[in-house]
């Protein structure tokens, strides 16, 4: 049997020995990729990097990355979905290409981990013969040839760019690095013998490994061009190789998810065997809002906050199934001891468990009520209405997740688009997380995002300034190409006049001419300048750190102008609240 820390270590070794440079764990809340909600994969960090920026540490990194993915909550409940999972990666910017990066992950897959060749196969891009004329790709399926893996195994995918699940991924944005990827798949069952060809639409093959060759740039035309800086981010789940690293079929029987489920069953006085599903979604949407609350989110009715109140409220739901009731921050514990290599965790540990209760509280006082309304509603119905689903979301606390899970086991239709109208009635949303990405970001690298994101630094500055509070802190951006957003810790509303005051201080520095100024350094030697940032990372590495003159100093990976001057004048359009003990400003460059 091999462990979580014991796989880490393996697969950290390995891409050390390749010349691979450890980078930190980043938050769950995007910094540098505003076009997701979360971070949902391992590259979220690094699209400066993957955009051209060199990196302090280098062309060649690799990291262990927390992330969240909601696209396919519903799907929980199986044996290999999760919403919360680690992936291992490791990335080539401009440096090896994608022989040797197939060649490393499969010297990885069979001589480390020891994993039987005759149990893979490999998925490659199939082309797309439309407007992208993007060729099928031969060298990846003629490098997996070289190493052993029959014709019969490898299938080329075909549908392309305009189908995410057929071996194509980005770009992020609108525009920018994007390419095709190459799979590798590994054959599930213990006592059954793997068939001769490789069928994708077979279950049984477990995705494992992600192999995305970033060797296009989506242009503002929507051409797929070749790319100057061409890329390699490899991206693995660890919750399935780890299940099949110790030749199980099922992920919770592996020891991350093991204490969780054992503490459900004995809160429940139920077998596992006889309730996977429930126990599945608990254990997960549990140990997934643990996380979220860790990076400083939590459940409110909009954008992460909804995300994190679904997973909580729908843990309870099936709760209710087991028969059991005030148990989120009971079934928490085992995670925080799983996860002791995550130093936020532990330091979060009473509000983490804190807004588990009070969420479960809220929604223990509306539930049963809820689901009597529910049934009254639907009886002699085929159909929800948009009403009806409003009045379950507004008066019970049920997000439409749950009313449409529930209307399905009773073969029940929701009309979601007349509850979304009245919705937005009722509540000016910014989104809800069924829509989950913002229309722009920082990901495109655009002439105006680049100014704004270099107005952001002198905001944060000036709110440290005018409101004379050092302990200010970033606590998440998006900029798009019309306006910057910027969230920051602070415990009130802000007076129009330190509004007033803030502008001005903005515009100040921007009419000075202000060069930019650009210097590498070690996290050390930045904290020694007291260079802003987010300092909790154990790694010693080398950072960027942007000066604005004596006015502002950032450690930063995004794109900034050369001069203030390039800035025009700056504009405050709204101060609001974003969350518990977080404001939020939205502003413009004219």
């Amino acid at each position: 049997m091999i462990n979580r820390k014991e796989l880490i270590k393996k697969y950290l070794d390995f891409f050390k020995a390749h010349g691979h440079k450890e980078i930190p764990n980043a938050s769950l809340v995007p910094e540098n990729d505003p076009t997701v909600l979360f971070t949902t994969a391992g590259m979220h960090p690094l699209v400066p990097y993957l955009l051209g920026q060199p990196h302090p540490l280098g062309k060649r990194v690799m990291n262990i990355q927390r992330c969240i993915r909601t696209g396919d909550i519903d799907e929980v409940g199986n044996s290999t979905h999760h919403t919360f999972f680690e992936m291992i990666g490791n990335w080539s910017f401009g440096d090896y290409f994608k022989e040797e990066a197939i060649k490393w992950s499969f010297e990885f897959a069979i001589k480390v981990l020891k994993l039987k060749k005759e149990k893979l196969a490999v998925s490659v891009f199939g082309g797309d013969k439309r407007e992208s004329k993007v060729p099928m790709d031969q060298t990846s399926a003629k490098t997996w040839e070289t190493l052993g893996i029959p014709k019969e195994r490898i299938a080329f995918l075909k549908g392309g760019i305009y189908e995410s699940d057929n071996n194509w991924w980005g770009p992020a944005g609108k525009t920018g690095p994007c390419g095709p990827c190459t799979e590798m798949f590994y054959w599930k069952p213990k006592n059954i013998p793997p068939p001769k060809e490789f069928n994708p639409e077979d279950k049984r093959w477990v995705e494992i490994w992600n192999d995305v060759i970033m060797e296009y740039v989506k242009d503002d035309n929507g051409k797929y061009n070749q790319a100057k800086q061409k890329n390699i981010d490899n991206g693995r789940g660890l919750e399935r190789i780890l299940a099949i690293m110790n030749q199980l079929e099922d992920n919770y029987l592996t020891e991350i998810w093991q204490p969780i489920i054992k503490k459900i069953e004995k809160i429940s006085q139920q077998k596992y065997a006889e309730n996977k599903k429930s126990m599945r979604i608990i254990a997960d949407h549990i140990k997934a809002s643990v996380f979220i609350i860790s990076d400083g989110i939590i459940p409110s009715n909009t954008e992460r906050g909804y995300v994190l109140r679904r997973l909580i409220r729908r843990a309870i739901r099936y709760g209710k199934i087991l028969g059991i009731k005030n148990f989120t921050s009971k079934i928490a514990e085992p995670v925080f001891e799983i996860y002791n290599d995550y130093l936020e965790l532990q330091k979060n540990k009473k509000q983490i468990l804190q807004e588990l209760e009070k969420e479960e509280e809220k929604f223990n006082l509306t539930l049963e009520k809820g689901l009597d309304k529910f049934n009254k509603i639907i009886k002699n119905k085929k159909e929800i209405s948009g009403k009806d689903a409003f009045l379950l979301y507004q008066s019970y606390g049920f997000p439409i997740e749950i009313t449409q899970e529930l209307s399905k086991e009773k073969k029940i239709k929701v009309n979601k688009k007349d509850f979304e109208k009245e919705l937005q009635k009722h509540q000016k949303l910014s989104r809800t997380s069924s829509a989950g990405k913002f229309k722009s970001g920082l990901a495109d690298n655009s002439e105006a995002t680049t100014k704004l994101h270099t107005a952001t630094h002198l905001l944060l500055a000036a709110l440290k300034k005018v409101l004379k509070d050092n302990n200010i802190i970033q606590k998440g951006s998006n900029i798009t190409s019309e306006r910057l957003r910027l969230d920051f810790s602070f415990p009130r509303k802000l007076t129009k006049q330190e509004l007033d005051e803030i502008e001005k201080m903005v515009n100040k520095q921007i009419n000075k001419s202000y060069e930019i100024k650009k210097e590498e350094m070690s996290l050390e030697q930045a904290k020694k300048q007291n260079a802003t940032g987010i300092f909790d990372s154990k790694y010693k590495q080398k950072v960027f750190v942007y000066s604005i003159d004596n006015f502002s100093k950032e450690i930063c990976a995004g794109p900034h102008v050369k001069n203030t001057k390039e800035l025009g004048k700056f504009k405050i359009k709204k101060e609001e609240s974003s969350s518990a003990g977080v404001r939020r400003i939205k502003g413009i460059l004219k």
